[in-house]
């Protein structure tokens, strides 16, 4: 069963509170932590997994598109940054 993955992030322009905040907690981390202390931004976004039946076809995509861009995302603030399928693993890993 394919997963399709939809990512939003907010608009570039606008201010991002909690990955001001995320950014603000790993640069007191990276004072003990020096692979940290090279990071210099963090945008947080969302992420959605919606399962299908069937083949992910050009047809599901495009209406994945559309409630993407209607219902999954606010236009105002945000963007849909992608949209990609994702199969589902053929065994799982003990």
């Amino acid at each position: 069963m394919p997963t399709i993955v939809v990512d939003v992030m907010p608009k570039a322009e606008l201010l991002d509170p909690q990955g001001k905040a995320i950014a603000g907690a790993l640069g007191r981390l990276g004072q003990t932590q020096t692979a940290l202390a090279n990071i210099s931004g963090v945008r947080v976004g969302k992420r959605f997994e919606i399962s299908i039946d069937g083949a992910a076809d050009a047809d599901v995509l495009a209406a994945v598109r559309v409630l993407a861009d209607s219902v999954l995302s606010n236009s105002v603030i945000e963007d849909v940054v992608g949209i990609h399928v994702q199969d589902a693993p053929s065994s799982a890993v003990a």
